[in-house]
């Protein structure tokens, strides 16, 4: 069993004849497995689950080792321990993840991920003005302002984009504090680094390529972990988030600024007009890629809502979890404590 967090690892003995019981969905990412000792408390996302079929054998063998360190002998099942079906080794590796509304393979999404941002990247701090009306620089302060960050703290900014809240974090930090402007797509942090370049800001500014999932960083590391408009283009959400919890000093802080759900049916009507009828339109007019803005509006509505991405980071050991709703929920800002 993994826990919530470092340190809280625990080896599993005695569960030879343990089974599931039944299995509950979990909104439309992941499912909630009850077993028969009637332990279920564990969610596990689609992602997470075909991470773990794919990686059965070396898990298993693992697991074994550990039970052998520990001087555990174990004992003889009475259910079937063989090695699992072609047809369903063949499930497996055909599992797949939503990119925007279209299915595709899990290994694949990211590739397409990064081949939108390659495409809009020299075009991206335009796009942000005009498909807002220039609203984002506003939903960027306010979290900026509840951030909590203040001189000599260490900040990791994921998916930094061009930089805006690096920019302001570095301000705020000082000389004595560090700011990792990190994004997993290399134009993007070129652009942001020449960015940050030009209007002075060094010193204090790293740049890291890194993938949220599978951070480069020592764990209890950072005060705070910012994330803005980019979770939703994440294939695994849910490994992103356990990954940033571990990452995380204690009593340090995650905040997760993305696009949401409306929190009225007339905004969510419009807003849906919106982001189907003109934003790729004014993506094809600017930058000449009217794809790309389909897929960001598709990817909105793929990510999930505001209670169930609360959910995902109390599941990864974050307290005292809430969330600001900004624009009628068309963006919201969420909030939560490695305590």
């Amino acid at each position: 069993m993994q826990g919530h967090g470092p340190g809280q690892e625990t080896l599993q003995v005695g569960k030879e004849e343990v089974n599931i019981a039944h299995i509950e969905p979990v909104g439309n990412y992941a499912i909630c497995l009850h077993f028969d000792d009637e332990h279920n408390t564990g969610i596990y996302s689609w992602e997470t689950l075909y991470r773990l079929g794919k990686q059965r054998e070396q898990n298993w063998t693992d697991y074994l080792r550990r039970l052998d360190e520990a001087g555990y002998q174990r004992k003889q099942s009475l259910t079937s321990t063989e090695p699992p079906t072609p047809e369903l080794t063949e499930m497996r590796d055909e599992k797949t993840t939503h990119f925007g509304y279209e299915e595709v393979a899990v290994d694949e999404k990211a590739g397409r991920v990064r081949a939108v941002f390659d495409s809009v990247a020299n075009k991206y701090d335009l796009m942000n003005d005009l498909m807002s009306f220039g609203v984002h620089r506003l939903w960027k302060r306010h979290t900026i302002e509840i951030s909590g960050v203040h001189r000599g703290q260490r900040v990791l900014d994921l998916a930094a984009g061009t930089g805006d809240l690096s920019a302001r974090f570095s301000g705020l930090v000082g000389a004595e504090g560090e700011v990792i402007f990190s994004d997993i797509n290399a134009a993007m942090l070129e652009q942001g680094r020449e960015r940050m370049l030009n209007e002075g800001r060094a010193g204090n500014l790293h740049y890291v390529q890194a993938d949220a999932q599978y951070l480069p960083f020592p764990e209890n590391h950072f005060d705070c972990v910012t994330i803005g408009f980019g979770l939703r283009n994440v294939t695994d959400k849910q490994l992103a988030i356990d990954a940033i919890y571990k990452v995380l000093r204690p009593g340090g802080r995650l905040l997760v600024l993305e696009f949401s759900k409306p929190t009225n049916k007339p905004l969510e009507k419009l807003y849906d007009l919106y982001s189907f009828s003109l934003l790729p339109k004014i993506g094809k007019v600017i930058t000449g890629d009217e794809e790309s803005y389909r897929y960001l509006a598709e990817s909105i509505r793929m990510h999930p809502d505001q209670e169930t991405l609360k959910g995902m980071m109390e599941h990864a050991g974050f307290e005292r979890c809430d969330y600001f709703n900004l624009t009628g929920g068309v963006v919201a800002i969420h909030r939560g404590y490695k305590l």
